[in-house]
C-alpha cells in the first residue's frame, strides 16, 4: 500500500506543440480508489503510463510513498498494470497468466500456487483456471487480468479502460466487482475512464482531465453539486446539463422568459451569464406559471419510471439551444406539445460567460 503524488508531472510527446500532461498537481492517499476522466486525447492515460514507469516526467516529478520514482524502472516500483486490452498470453492457461510474473520474480512454485488459488477464489475464477484466454468470455478475461494484478501484491493498482472491451450489461457488473475488490485489499488504485458513470460510481475521488490540465478534483458528489467550470458541469453528468447563455437585468439572469435572482458580489460588472440547470431541477408544471419557460417537445425518451423530455425554447426560435428536462411517467408529455418548465432556483450554477468559471 502506497501514497501518491503527482508534483507539476509534465510529459512533452515530440512533434506536440502542447504538453500531454501539463503540471499535473495530485495527492492520492493510502488505499485511496482515485479515477482519471476525461475525453479521449485528454492525457488521462500518459498520466497513468507516468505512474507506472512506462512513459517519462519530461518536468516535475512523482513520488510514490515519498520517494521520487525518476530513473526507476517500471519492474521496480511496485506498481500493477491491468490494460484495456487484457495483454494475456493466448498459449497459456488462466493459471499460467495469473503466476506468470511471479515466476520469474523467483517466487516457488508452491508459493505462485498459493497465491493465484487465493486470487481465484476472490475472482470466483477456480473453475476456470486451466482455460486459455480462448476459452474465455471478456468478463472470465478481465478477471484474469485483475487475477495477474492481485498475486503481486503491488503497492498500486494501474487500471487503463479495464472495462471498455465489454458490453454494457457486464461493465456494471464488473464494475461493481472492482469497487469492491479494491476496497476488500484496501490497495491504492488509480482507475483511468472515459466514461463519467464509471467515474462516479467507483471512484472515492474523481480528476477531470482536458488538453492534459487538471480541471478539478473532488468527490463524485462534489463534482457533481459544485462543478469549478463549464467543462466540468457539461462532462458530469447524464443527460449532461443545460448550458443557457442568460443576460444579466437588476441582479437576476434572464433567459427564455424565466429569471434566476443572482449574488451581486459575485457578479461584478458582467452583463452576461452562463447558467447551468441539470434535467432534474426542472418542474413541468402550470402552463399560466409566471417564472418558467415555453418549451415546444420533439422528442420524448422513456426509461420505465423516468421519463426524458427534449425540446425548445418557444422565445429562441428554430435556432435556439435544445434542452433537456427529467420528469416521471406521469407527467409524460407528447411530441408536439408545448409545456411550461420551471427551473429550481436554489439548483442552477451560474458561470462567468467568458471563462466559463463558476461564479
Amino acid at each position: 500500500m502506497a501514497s501518491v503524488y503527482f508534483d507539476a508531472a509534465t510529459r512533452r510527446h515530440k512533434g506536440n506543440s502542447e504538453p500531454s500532461v501539463d503540471s499535473v498537481t495530485l495527492d492520492i492517499e493510502d488505499g485511496e480508489f482515485l479515477v482519471l476522466v476525461g475525453p479521449s486525447g485528454c492525457g488521462k492515460s500518459t498520466t497513468l503510463r507516468m505512474l507506472a514507469g512506462l512513459e517519462p516526467v519530461d518536468e516535475g516529478r512523482i513520488l510514490i510513498n515519498g520517494h521520487d520514482q525518476k530513473g526507476v524502472r517500471p519492474r521496480d516500483r511496485d506498481v500493477a498494470m491491468v490494460f484495456q486490452s487484457y495483454a494475456l498470453y493466448p498459449n497459456m492457461s488462466a493459471e499460467e497468466n495469473m503466476a506468470f510474473a511471479l515466476r520469474n520474480a523467483g517466487v516457488s512454485k508452491a508459493d505462485a500456487h498459493a497465491r493465484v488459488m487465493e486470487a481465484a477464489q476472490i475472482l470466483e475464477l477456480e473453475k476456470l483456471l486451466k482455460r486459455k484466454p480462448g476459452q474465455l468470455s471478456g468478463g472470465q478475461r478481465q478477471r484474469v487480468a485483475m487475477g495477474r494484478a492481485i498475486v503481486r501484491n503491488p503497492k498500486v493498482f494501474c487500471m487503463d479502460e479495464p472495462l471498455s472491451n465489454l458490453d454494457a450489461k457486464l461493465r456494471v457488473s464488473t464494475r461493481a466487482q472492482i469497487a469492491a475488490l479494491q476496497r476488500r485489499l484496501g490497495v491504492t488504485t488509480v482507475y483511468v475512464t472515459h466514461d463519467q458513470t464509471e467515474a462516479m460510481t467507483m471512484g472515492h475521488r474523481v480528476a477531470v482531465l482536458r488538453d492534459g490540465v487538471l480541471q478539478q478534483v473532488d468527490t463524485p458528489e462534489a463534482l457533481y453539486d459544485h462543478p469549478v467550470n463549464t467543462f466540468v458541469a457539461g462532462f458530469i453528468g447524464s443527460p449532461a446539463i443545460n448550458l443557457i447563455d442568460a443576460t444579466v437585468q437588476d441582479g437576476r439572469a434572464e433567459f427564455f422568459g424565466a429569471a434566476i435572482p443572482l449574488e451581486r458580489d459575485k457578479l461584478g460588472a458582467a452583463e452576461r451569464v452562463t447558467v447551468g440547470i441539470r434535467p432534474e431541477s426542472w418542474t413541468i408544471g402550470d402552463s399560466l406559471a409566471k417564472n418558467g419557460v415555453a418549451l415546444k417537445v420533439e422528442l420524448v425518451e422513456s426509461l420505465g419510471a423516468e421519463v426524458f423530455v427534449y425540446g425548445k425554447p418557444e422565445a429562441a426560435g428554430e435556432d435556439g439551444p435544445r434542452l433537456t428536462v427529467r420528469t416521471d411517467k406521469k407527467h409524460r408529455p407528447r411530441d408536439g406539445e408545448i409545456v411550461r418548465v420551471t427551473p429550481a432556483t436554489e439548483e442552477v450554477h451560474v458561470f462567468d460567460a467568458g471563462s466559463g468559471a463558476r461564479l
